[in-house]
Formats: structure tokens, C-alpha cells, sequence
């Protein structure tokens, strides 16, 4: 699951009042609520500048502060949810399917985001949520969000790995593979004094060939 632009849309004033029913108060409240005020933005198209608007969403991109802040914010995503949630920054995984109940429980918790999405302002991106069944004996069945039915994969990138719904790892080794070949064709043809490296670079091309 993913939320559309998360770090562009948490509302500031409805962050304060987190904040505050997280017991944030006095002097600490003050200086976040100061630092998240008086943001100002525009846009440059091939030199062409809009004027500048106020910043009224968003946590700081960058900033040490800003992706707790985040958490904070979204920290009551899973009240009410029957299901296991793993949060991890703007993106959501879920769980253990055994029968035709967890099934159910499991749309129903879906629907319960998305009402919190629309109650606290952070909607999730339909299109990048998708569902991938694992395990001989899964129902497959379909899932909704936003009346929209969620896109079945057969494989998809989490946190930089290659995850498969037979649960090997091929695909990430070549990938690996892949990427550790065109690394290395670059430094061939870019670096001329290489002698030092050479055996190096042999040593490692002969590790990925076994690796693929």
C-alpha cells in the first residue's frame, strides 16, 4: 500500500493536534509549530517562475524531524484494524491470509483505511497498491480500495528487494547480477590507467558469474 505524495499532504495543523494528544507540549510544541510555519514554495518551468505560495502541508523533506513527524501523523493507521500492519515510512504491507474470514476481515480493514485516509487528509495511491497472493492453497480473491479493484502481481520491489510470489530469490540475484555487469563495463571503458584494479575487476566478474 502507498499514499499518494504522503510527505507533500500531512495537513500541519491537524499535525499539531497529534502532537499534542501524543503529550507534546509547552516550549518543544512551540518551536515545531514555529518551524513548520511561514513556508513558502514556487514553481520554475524553463525559467518561467510562478509567484510564491504559502506551505500549509507537508513535513520537511531532508530534514531529521521531518519523516518522525510523518509517523506521528500516521501512527494511528492501524486503530480498529484486526490484521497485522508492518509500517514503513509512506508504505504499508500486510498479512497472513488463511480462509475465506481472514479474507473478509482483510477487505474490511481496507475499507477502514481508506476512511481514515479521508478523515486525516492522506489518501493512497490506488494504482501503486497491489496485492500479491503467495501459497498454493490461496483463494486469490480480489480486493478493493476506493471502489477500484487492486492490481494482482506476480512480483514487486520492497525496500530495494525483489520479492516473488514463489518466494525465490533468482530475480534478485540477477538483477544484482545485472547491475554489478554494468558497473563494471563503465569502469572498463572510462578508466584507462586501471592495472592496479585489473585483477580486481576479474576477481569480481568472476564472482558474479557464479552468483548468475
Amino acid at each position: 500500500m502507498d499514499f499518494a505524495k504522503a510527505f507533500d499532504k500531512v495537513p500541519h495543523r491537524r499535525l499539531v493536534s497529534k502532537l499534542k494528544s501524543h503529550g507534546t507540549q509547552g516550549k518543544i510544541l512551540d518551536w515545531i509549530s514555529e518551524w513548520l510555519r511561514g513556508r513558502i514554495q514556487r514553481v520554475c518551468i524553463r525559467g518561467v517562475k510562478s509567484s510564491w505560495i504559502e506551505v500549509l502541508s507537508g513535513v520537511p523533506q531532508g530534514s531529521v524531524l521531518g519523516p518522525i513527524l510523518f509517523l506521528i501523523y500516521i501512527d494511528d493507521l492501524d486503530f480498529g484494524i484486526r490484521n497485522w500492519i508492518l509500517k514503513f515510512a509512506d508504505n504499508q504491507n500486510f498479512s497472513r491470509i488463511n480462509n475465506s474470514l481472514d479474507s473478509e476481515r482483510l477487505q474490511s480493514d481496507l475499507l477502514q483505511l481508506v476512511r481514515w485516509s479521508e478523515e486525516w487528509q492522506m489518501l493512497f495511491n490506488v494504482n501503486k497498491c497491489k496485492v500479491m497472493h503467495i501459497g498454493k492453497q490461496n483463494q486469490q480473491r480480489q480486493y478493493f480500495m476506493h471502489d477500484q479493484c487492486l492490481e494482482v502481481v506476480c512480483q514487486e520491489k520492497d525496500l530495494g528487494i525483489l520479492i516473488s510470489n514463489d518466494l525465490k530469490v533468482s530475480q534478485q540475484c540477477q538483477q544484482a547480477y545485472n547491475k554489478a555487469s554494468r558497473i563494471l563495463g563503465l569502469i572498463n571503458r572510462t578508466i584507462e590507467l586501471r592495472t592496479f584494479h585489473f585483477d580486481f575487476i576479474n576477481l569480481w566478474s568472476d564472482l558474479t558469474l557464479n552468483i548468475a
